[in-house]
């Protein structure tokens, strides 16, 4: 058993873990079960696979009764945390019971029979964000307005057509049009707009682990929440950055360069935000969260104020009122003049929920910056994150890593999302004994670097060409030698989707196997040479593959198949990469990869198709290797 002493509680957590606790503890025995503990560890930051619950109730639940009291879950904690929490600050998501519906989980996975504890307050946020953002989308008006009062959310989302045109409001484009399903809503139409939803979330870096078609069709509604939340808080939180707000030099403080505020998350980000208009309106709060500091309305007003244009009548009378709840409702109404009374209610300020405020400010921020202009004799450096960037960093994203990834240079320099992905593309290849968790003050950066090192330690022994790279060169954010990393940890990954897992990762061949299959399947007219063949550039030859893998995929009226512009080969590419994932292919590449026939990830797509054809029977790469 793991030393139960190696993370130590503040009061605080032992408090936020016994409220969790007691929360689903339903009959007050003081005891959780086993279908309970997986998501009891879930809601405080730690993820078990199923199969390895009943090994850990074995090791902490010693009156070996098949329950865990509190003391044994904070052991359990304690021990986990220290084992698998990889720099994740704690979180509160469960809060008093009276603000939480239970429901009994569904899932035939390893959540069956947990229960979940699903909020009101989120049911009733996304649907009015839901009805909000898509009341002027005809193809959502016979859905619309969702009813969050009697869980209509769920069902709404049952067809698909929300879940897709959300994605579209928070990255737009990402779904082409003509891919939806808008009619004749069968089963089986449904679950290709469910699956084509799945897909594209993840390619905008939502992690849909253990999420399919299916579990959204049954409307499970912790699943559907998680997935809403996810796609909701990226389009909020997506232009909170100096590319996109340049105003935002001014939240530098003493010393600082714009290099170290590009590093800072979107939700570091926004607290400097708020306590830079809490600065200009001469108060002396201040904030360090969005749960704790802004219970009491105070920050809330006195940003509102500061914000809000002159004409729309913003003021600070909601500080005179003594009751937290009517002084939170009064700010609310402040809000709303501005239109922005959005994702909380009065509750979700008093209560702290953390989730629903930083949504909150992000949708002020993103409708009033209210930032001072930059001097344009300043010349600003900005790093703009490419397009090849953001693609490696919502895969990374997707792969569910933690903490999340916001800007590549930055957030990897440790070598723990790195070793994450290891694990991803080939289960068990980390030694985890030889990585620095924790790191100590005093030689944290040496630290740092020993776990870079032995990240191309591993890129070795799995064959990557890492020819100059070095651990300090991924300490340092070098640019250049950290994308050629992930690049090849992505490849990993597809090849190992593409084998079933069954296959060796490193397979030198797979590329030649990937054009020979994708040949093979094509009529002789469509074949190609290569993945960087320029008569890829148009789609038409992976819009045909994809007609062969299911030919009721392809609207061939939807298809320009003379297409000699830039425009027309754009529009071809979208309607592929939609179809594609429609199908069921997890597609990270973008339409501009394909007209551009950038070698790399137009091979993603291939792969991923092969994957999708050879899913139905069971063959993996190895296998349709040897049979040639």
């Amino acid at each position: 058993m793991a030393n139960r002493n190696t993370v130590h509680l503040s009061d605080e957590q032992i408090k936020d873990l016994r409220e969790q606790f007691q929360t689903l503890d339903e009959d007050g025995n003081g005891k959780i079960s086993l279908a309970e503990l997986g998501y009891a560890l879930e809601t405080v930051g730690i993820k078990v696979p199923g199969y390895e619950l009943r090994q850990i109730m074995a090791s902490f639940d010693t009156s070996g009764d098949g329950f865990i009291d509190m003391e044994e879950f904070k052991s359990l904690y304690t021990s986990e945390k220290s084992k698998r929490d990889i720099g994740v600050t704690f979180k509160k998501v469960v809060q008093a019971r009276k603000d939480v519906n239970t429901l009994g989980g569904t899932s035939q996975a390893s959540v069956e029979g947990t229960t979940h504890t699903v909020r009101k307050a989120e049911t009733a946020a996304f649907s009015q964000w839901i009805n909000s953002n898509l009341k002027d989308d005809p193809d959502c008006a016979p859905l619309l307005p969702v009813d969050s009062e009697n869980n209509e959310l769920f069902e709404k989302c049952k067809t698909g057509i929300i879940l897709c045109k959300l994605i579209n409001k928070s990255a737009p484009s990402t779904i082409d049009e003509r891919t939806i399903n808008k009619t004749n809503l069968s089963v089986y139409r449904r679950h290709e707009n469910l699956t084509l939803a799945i897909n594209s979330a993840q390619a905008i870096g939502c992690s849909t682990v253990n999420i399919g078609p299916d579990d959204l069709d049954t409307g499970k509604p912790h699943l559907v929440l998680g997935l809403l939340w996810q796609i909701i808080r990226i389009g909020l939180l997506s232009d909170i950055n100096l590319a996109h707000h340049p105003g935002l030099i001014h939240l530098l403080e003493e010393g600082e360069t714009l290099e170290d505020l590009q590093k800072l998350t979107p939700e570091q980000i926004l607290l400097r935000w708020v306590n830079y208009h809490l600065r200009n309106a001469g108060t002396n709060t201040r904030i360090k969260n969005f749960s704790e500091d802004i219970k009491d309305s105070e920050a809330y007003t006195y940003l509102l104020h500061q914000i809000a244009p002159r004409e729309n009548g913003v003021d600070l009378s909601p500080l005179g009122i003594s009751d937290r709840y009517q002084r939170a409702e009064a700010m609310l109404r402040e809000a709303n003049k501005i239109g922005c009374r959005s994702f909380v209610g009065p509750n979700d300020v008093i209560e702290g929920n953390a989730k629903l405020n930083l949504a909150f400010v992000a949708n002020l921020f993103n409708n009033f910056p209210a930032l001072e202009g930059v001097d344009e004799n300043i010349e600003l450096n900005i790093h703009e994150e490419t397009r090849e960037e953001k693609t490696y960093r919502n895969w990374m994203n997707s792969m569910g890593v933690s903490p999340y990834v916001h800007y590549i240079y930055n957030d990897l320099i440790d070598g723990l999302i790195i070793f994450q992905l290891y694990d991803v593309c080939k289960p068990g290849v980390v030694d985890w004994n030889k990585v620095h968790r924790k790191f100590n003050k005093l030689k944290a950066n040496f630290e740092k670097i020993e776990n870079c090192n032995y990240a191309c330690e591993l890129g070795h022994k799995l064959d990557f060409s890492l020819v100059g790279v070095g651990g300090k060169d991924i300490h340092d954010g070098n640019q250049t030698l950290t994308l050629a990393l992930i690049w090849q940890l992505m490849r990993a990954y597809t090849i190992s989707v593409l084998s079933g897992l069954s296959a060796d990762t490193n397979n030198k061949n797979a590329e030649k196997l990937i054009l020979e299959w994708a040949n093979t399947r094509l009529d002789k007219s469509a074949k190609f040479s290569s993945f960087g063949d320029q008569n890829l550039s148009d789609s038409i030859i992976l819009i045909k593959l994809i007609e062969k893998i299911k030919p009721s995929a392809v609207d061939w009226k939807c298809v320009l198949q003379d297409a000699p512009t830039f425009e027309d080969k754009l529009a071809n590419a979208r309607y592929a990469i939609g179809i594609a994932r429609k199908v069921g292919a997890k597609v990270y590449a973008l339409p501009e990869d394909i007209v551009e026939v950038k070698q790399k990830m137009v091979m993603t797509i291939f792969a991923c198709l092969m994957a999708r054809d050879y899913s139905q029977n069971g063959q993996g790469l190895t296998e349709t290797h040897q049979a040639k």
